[in-house]
C-alpha cells in the first residue's frame, strides 16, 4: 500500500543535505521519473510515494547498504524537451538515515510541470549531463520510468549516438495503462514493455520491469530497486533481457 505523505515525512525531514560524495562508491544510480501530461496528479502521487515507499522498504534498505561500498543516488523528473528538474541531488547513502531522509524528501516533492509531452530521448541525453557530477563509481545505472511512448523530439537511440553514455546501463520501469487488464499479464508483458525493451534499455543485464498501472509502481519500484542492487546487477552474470542495444 502507498504510504501518505505525512507517513513519508514522519520518518524522516523533508529538507535533506546532500553530503560529501566519497569516491569508494560501488553504483551511480539515476532515477528518472515522467511527469508529461498523460501522467495526472494523483498518478504522479503515486509515483513519488510509491519511490518514497520502495526506498524505505527494509529489504531495498538492506540492498542499499549490504556492501562496504555505498550506493550514491539521484532522481530527475522529465516530460518535454526542455523539461527535466532534479528531486535529489546525488546523496551517497551510506546509512539507514540518509537513505530514509532522501525518501521523505521525494515523497514531498512537487511536480514542476504537468502539460508537456513525451520527450524520451531528451529525458535521456539530459542524463548525461547529471552523470558528469555523480561520485566515482564502478557502475553508473539510469533508470526511466513512465507509461507513454516518445512523441516529441529524437528518440533514445539518437541520445545514445550524441550523448557521453557508452558505458552507461539504462534500465526502465514500464507503467501498462492502456487497454492491459492485470490478469493479462501472466499471458504478456504489455505494449510499454515491449516498447522500452526494443527502444530504451541498454548494456549489459539491462532489463524492463512493469508495473500493472500506477497502483503497482510502488510494487515493480522494489522489484526493480531490488535487482539493481543485487551483487549479480553489479558485478557477476544475471539474467539478461537485452545486452548492448
Amino acid at each position: 500500500m502507498v504510504r501518505s505523505a505525512a507517513h513519508i515525512a514522519a520518518i524522516g525531514v523533508a529538507a535533506l543535505a546532500t553530503p560529501t560524495l566519497a569516491s569508494d562508491c560501488r553504483m551511480a544510480l539515476l532515477l528518472a521519473l515522467d511527469v508529461s501530461s498523460s501522467v495526472d496528479s494523483e498518478e504522479d502521487a503515486l509515483q513519488r510515494l510509491g519511490l518514497a515507499a520502495a526506498l524505505t522498504a527494509p529489504e531495498i534498505q538492506a540492498a542499499f547498504l549490504s556492501a562496504p561500498a555505498s550506493v550514491a543516488l539521484s532522481v530527475y523528473e522529465w516530460s518535454g524537451r526542455h523539461k527535466q528538474h532534479t528531486l535529489l541531488d546525488w546523496t551517497l547513502i551510506d546509512s539507514q538515515k540518509t537513505l530514509t531522509q532522501s525518501a521523505a524528501k521525494l515523497g514531498l516533492s512537487k511536480r514542476e510541470t504537468s502539460e508537456f509531452p513525451t520527450a524520451l530521448g531528451h529525458a535521456v541525453g539530459h542524463a548525461a549531463s547529471l552523470f558528469r557530477q555523480a561520485p566515482r563509481c564502478d557502475v553508473q545505472v539510469l533508470d526511466v520510468s513512465g507509461d507513454g511512448e516518445n512523441n516529441d523530439g529524437f528518440a533514445p537511440r539518437h541520445a545514445y549516438a550524441a550523448f557521453p553514455l557508452d558505458d552507461v546501463i539504462v534500465n526502465a520501469l514500464a507503467i501498462e495503462t492502456f487497454g492491459v487488464k492485470a490478469a493479462d499479464f501472466a499471458a504478456r508483458p504489455g505494449d510499454m514493455t515491449e516498447y522500452y525493451r526494443r527502444e530504451l534499455i541498454k548494456g549489459p543485464d539491462a532489463f524492463v520491469e512493469t508495473a500493472k498501472g500506477f497502483e503497482d509502481f510502488e510494487n515493480a519500484m522494489r522489484r526493480k530497486l531490488a535487482r539493481e542492487l543485487s551483487v549479480t546487477v553489479i558485478g557477476q552474470l544475471a539474467p539478461t533481457d537485452q545486452d548492448n542495444q
